[in-house]
């Protein structure tokens, strides 16, 4: 698998990442266990988790494997920062950061993460404040570099011109947004920005929470996500007539590449221009595997383009 640098850093990481949004709960540790040495095998490196999956089943799920099966140094970590309470403070204060990183090394059994995302836009707490905690972090040896989860474009140009004005350890070095043909909106004003400060995107949701599989295309597989009590309303947001339209596009293009519906769409993504990543999940080592696939995957100019038309917001 191919590796990118992330914006203008020095930070590269594999163009596919994992997620770990349902280890500990619809994957278990051994699946996770053979998902992360598949990942691994095929040159992937990122790993992407968050103490609010699974209320921290996730990354205690993802702790078991790497003292069983990978080694911790073949990973760049990606923690996402929740938006904890506590006698410090919330939000983005930064003693309710700080405590939270140590709960989430603790909880992972590692000494750092290379990647700490900052959640949201605290505008109750001095931003000043705020990169102060990834100044701190960074120089106590607990962070490598940070990022910024889902922010505006307007937020992330302010965090970056401020972060440069406390030194360039606070600068943030990549943004965590949903990006996939369903989802375009990134490329109005946060994406210009992102390129504009030297900021990589990390993609969530490239497969446009599963819709862009082909696999609701007549109906809901009662092993799906959308069949899930607690996922169904993730998915639904995704299932409209637009969304039908770009899916029977992505049918015709896979159909015509002789792939999968799955490899065309997550192609799409990772080779859109400002995209360090695109960030999958998956139930088994089987749908691993299938994102795996896209790897070889390459989307001549004339289906990009219509893919292009397909999916535009403006």
């Amino acid at each position: 698998m191919r590796r990118r640098r992330v914006g203008t850093s020095g930070l590269e990481v594999s163009h596919i990442g994992l997620g770990t949004l349902t280890w500990g709960a619809d994957t278990d540790a051994d699946a996770a266990k053979a998902q992360l040495a598949a990942f691994v095998d095929a040159g992937g490196t990122l790993v992407e988790t968050s103490d609010a999956y699974g209320d921290g089943a996730a990354q205690e799920t993802l702790r078991g494997v790497l003292a069983s099966a990978v080694a911790r140094e073949q990973l760049v970590i990606a923690g996402r920062a929740s938006l904890p309470g506590g006698p410090l403070g919330d939000g983005a204060a930064r003693g309710a950061l700080l405590a939270a990183l140590d709960a989430t090394l603790a909880r992972l059994g590692i000494d750092h993460l290379d990647l700490w995302q900052l959640p949201g836009f605290d505008a109750t707490v001095p931003l000043e404040e705020t990169l102060s905690a990834v100044q701190l972090a960074v120089m106590a040896g607990k962070v490598r570099y940070a990022g910024l989860v889902a922010p505006a474009g307007w937020q992330l140009a302010t965090v970056a011109e401020r972060g440069r004005t406390l030194g360039s350890i606070t600068v943030p070095v990549s943004a965590q947004v949903e990006y996939s043909l369903l989802s375009r909106d990134v490329e109005h004003e946060l994406l210009p920005a992102a390129q504009h400060h030297g900021l990589g995107l990390l993609a969530w949701a490239p497969l446009g929470r599963g819709v862009l599989t082909g696999k609701y295309a007549d109906g809901t597989p009662a092993d799906s996500r959308a069949a899930s009590p607690t996922l169904a309303p993730y998915v639904e947001a995704r299932r409209n007539e637009r969304s039908a339209r770009i899916v029977q596009a992505v049918l015709t293009a896979a159909d015509g590449l002789g792939t999968s519906p799955l490899s065309v769409a997550l192609a799409w993504v990772r080779d859109r221009p400002g995209v360090a990543a695109a960030i999958v999940g998956a139930r088994d080592a089987a749908q691993l595997a299938a994102s795996m696939a896209a790897e070889s995957v390459t989307l001549p100019a004339e289906i990009r383009s219509a893919l292009d038309d397909v999916s535009a917001t403006r």
